[in-house]
């Protein structure tokens, strides 16, 4: 796979979750810290965001909002004070007392307040693996309705807006799959749209071709027998050059970055598969189950055995 289908796959566990909801006149509801990834869309109207830290964010219709570290947060339908937010409703009561899970078939009345419908979700992911990628991400990824910007987000929001709710034949398949395309769409928005003006980090690194062309190939091949020599030979520039440019881009050097990722692969074979420990040694680049064990159990802290009993619970 390639660096960002790896880095969203090695961290993303379960199905995600989500709903449709419509309100109108005031209110403010409350989303407690999560251990995953929370995200808005605004079908209709606006709304504004108030992370527990940091600074309000107004949101418009068809606006998207990213929280790829759980962070906590209220949205309310106007700028919320301390003594609002104090007052806010969770999620789970607002959703049951004050939300719709679908849009009203009927038009409202000429001098009804103003209403606001949102697709709100999360994600569970496995913070223990967070790839370097998803952990640069900053607490909040605001991604603004932009005509003609990000097509493929636009079109995943216009259908997961059309399925939940709908009750059609076959919308508990269609709706994670789509919802899985959502994620990998935010974080490519970021990426292209707000990632890049840091100049440097991930964005860069995938930007660079040397960087990009190395990183691709130890993805698409984590168990071959790379070495410095290799992987440069490969990309056509000098091993100076690969060490200099990959380090400073990605944070650590070549063959550093290979064992890490070898191993987070592990991990993920691990919790998603009942593979025995010699066919994921082979899978990820290590001679024996005693060599993967060995180099396991010192970046994690844990046996494979005990990190599997403990997944599966």
């Amino acid at each position: 796979m390639d660096v960002v289908s790896d880095a969203i796959s090695a961290v993303r566990v379960g199905r995600p979750s989500s709903n449709r909801v419509r309100v109108a006149g005031t209110w403010c509801s409350r989303f407690d810290a999560y251990d995953g990834a929370g995200f808005h869309v605004v079908l209709e109207g606006s709304c504004w965001l108030q992370p527990d830290s940091g600074s309000a964010v107004s949101l418009g219709t068809g606006d998207v909002v990213l929280l790829p570290h759980g962070a906590g947060h209220v949205l309310a339908d106007a700028p919320a004070d301390r003594g609002t937010i104090e007052k806010a409703v969770p999620f789970e009561l607002w959703l049951d007392g004050h939300g719709l899970r679908m849009a009203s078939p009927a038009p409202p009345p000429e001098d009804a307040p103003s209403v606001a419908e949102l697709l709100c979700g999360k994600y569970r992911l496995d913070r223990s693996k967070t790839h370097p990628l998803m952990a640069e991400l900053p607490e909040v990824v605001h991604l603004p309705n932009r005509v003609g910007r990000q097509p493929e987000l636009r079109a995943a929001i216009d259908l997961l807006g059309r399925e939940i709710g709908a009750h059609r034949p076959g919308t508990g398949v269609v709706v994670p799959g789509l919802l899985d395309l959502l994620l990998v769409y935010m974080v490519r928005a970021w990426m292209t749209d707000g990632g890049a003006d840091g100049a440097g980090g991930w964005p860069a690194a995938l930007n660079d071709p040397v960087v990009a062309a190395a990183l691709r190939l130890l993805h698409e091949d984590p168990a071959g027998a790379w070495s410095n020599e290799r992987l440069a030979a490969r990309v056509g520039v000098s091993r100076a050059t690969l060490a200099r440019r990959f380090t400073a881009l990605v944070g650590r050097p070549p063959m550093a970055y290979l064992g890490w990722w070898r191993l987070t692969r592990a991990a993920a074979l691990l919790r998603d598969t009942q593979e025995p420990l010699d066919t994921i040694a082979r899978r990820v680049g290590y001679s024996s189950p005693y060599a993967l064990s060995h180099a396991f159990s010192r970046l994690f802290g844990t046996t494979p055995g005990r990190y599997r009993t403990r997944a599966a619970q």
